[in-house]
């Protein structure tokens, strides 16, 4: 039969340092905090379960970021770069940087020709 109990967290004594201050954080945004207190309470030996009902949150959200923060063990990231959302897929992206700056630089000389225009017909 399988072992149900989630995979151990075993966090340094800085990265626990660095989640209890994001956590306690007045600014730091509501989904950082609460996934680092996801993360402490994981390393604290508590089970998905007992994560869920004392943060409200849902045994999968628990589930979910344990595992991300170990796959993301031994990355070059930093602890709020392993708390941020993963980038979604979608679609291409269907103009460049270039090509949007551009567009916006030609749509505001139109518009100031336009007021122009508009200024000496007296309109």
């Amino acid at each position: 039969m399988p072992k149900l109990t989630p995979k151990t967290l075993n966090l340094s004594d800085d990265e626990r340092t660095q989640l209890q201050q994001l956590s306690d954080r007045h600014n730091t945004p509501q989904q950082i905090a609460l996934r680092a207190r996801i993360i402490l309470m994981a390393s604290d030996s508590q089970n998905h379960r007992e994560i869920a009902r004392s943060l409200d949150i849902n045994r999968q959200m628990a589930r979910l970021w344990r595992n991300r923060w170990l796959e993301s063990d031994g990355k070059d990231l930093s602890i709020l770069q392993r708390l941020q959302d993963q980038e979604r897929v979608g679609a291409p992206v269907k103009f460049s940087m270039e090509q949007v700056i551009e567009l916006f630089a030609l749509f505001v000389f139109v518009t100031r020709r336009l007021r122009q225009a508009n200024k000496s017909l007296d309109i």
